[in-house]
């Protein structure tokens, strides 16, 4: 298996990027945020030129620090062995071009969020506490393309998203983006749990009770006022797991 040079040749800010990202993909193993290889996340590196993106053909399971490749925007890859897939580097190359607060970028199968995306209308209601994080903040594309094969496509899927920092791809995933691999993995996970909250909700048969918006509103405000330091914490709480069970993401 292929892998950058040594990490302890790699600048610190480098390193600790690497260390993060990997730590992302074995945890959406564990908390099903995944499928087969064909998901992907993605991490502007310190330097602005070169991104991480996983290697196309591996389990995330077997991601590690080192064999995150580097990739640059017109998709060569600078550091690492192995290809990237088509599709992940058109989604992801696209979404960081167009927007700076994009750092990084994770795109997922995830059942019950994907699972929106396959009903009409296709929202997350903002009905549970959960959602409320993701008051108008959601972007949602009702246009299903097919595979993102081409600069075009990623671009209309980069203008669609805008600056929000979730979007719903109908009859396909989602993606969210955040400033750092922490708070776009605490996005992730918060919004698949409150899309599982909202599809056992509607399996009962019964109607969603109704937030009033001016409580949305100020919860919604709260929860991000305290974003930064929660989420930091929480993805710190979650890697202290994989130290002790499967420290090898580091490596």
């Amino acid at each position: 298996m292929g892998t950058v040079r040594e990490l302890n040749q790699v600048p610190a800010s480098e390193r600790q990027a690497r260390i993060d990202l990997a730590a992302a993909f074995r945890l959406a193993v564990r908390l099903d945020l995944h499928e087969g290889v064909c998901n992907h996340f993605s991490l502007i590196l310190p330097d602005g030129r070169r991104f991480l993106l996983n290697r196309y053909g591996l389990h995330w399971s077997e991601v590690s620090a080192s064999n995150l490749l580097a990739v640059d925007a017109k998709g060569a890859v600078l550091d690492g062995e192995g290809e990237i897939e088509t599709t992940a580097f058109y989604i992801h190359s696209r979404i960081h071009l167009a927007n700076p607060k994009a750092v990084c970028v994770l795109h997922t199968h995830m059942p019950y969020a994907t699972a929106i995306t396959l009903t009409e209308p296709g929202r997350l209601e903002m009905v549970e506490q959960n959602a409320l994080r993701f008051l108008d903040d959601i972007a949602y594309d009702d246009t299903y393309n097919g595979l993102v094969t081409d600069e075009a496509e990623g671009d209309r899927l980069a203008r669609v998203m805008g600056s929000r920092r979730v979007m719903f791809l109908a009859n396909h995933g989602v993606i969210v983006a955040g400033p750092s691999v922490a708070e776009a993995f605490d996005l992730l996970y918060y919004l698949e749990r409150a899309a599982r909250l909202q599809v056992l909700a509607r399996s009962t048969g019964l109607g969603l009770r109704r937030v009033p918006p001016e409580v949305a509103r100020a919860t919604c405000d709260a929860i991000l006022a305290d974003t930064p330091r929660y989420a930091g914490a929480h993805f710190e709480a979650l890697k202290r797991i994989l130290d002790r069970e499967a420290p090898d993401y580091k490596s």
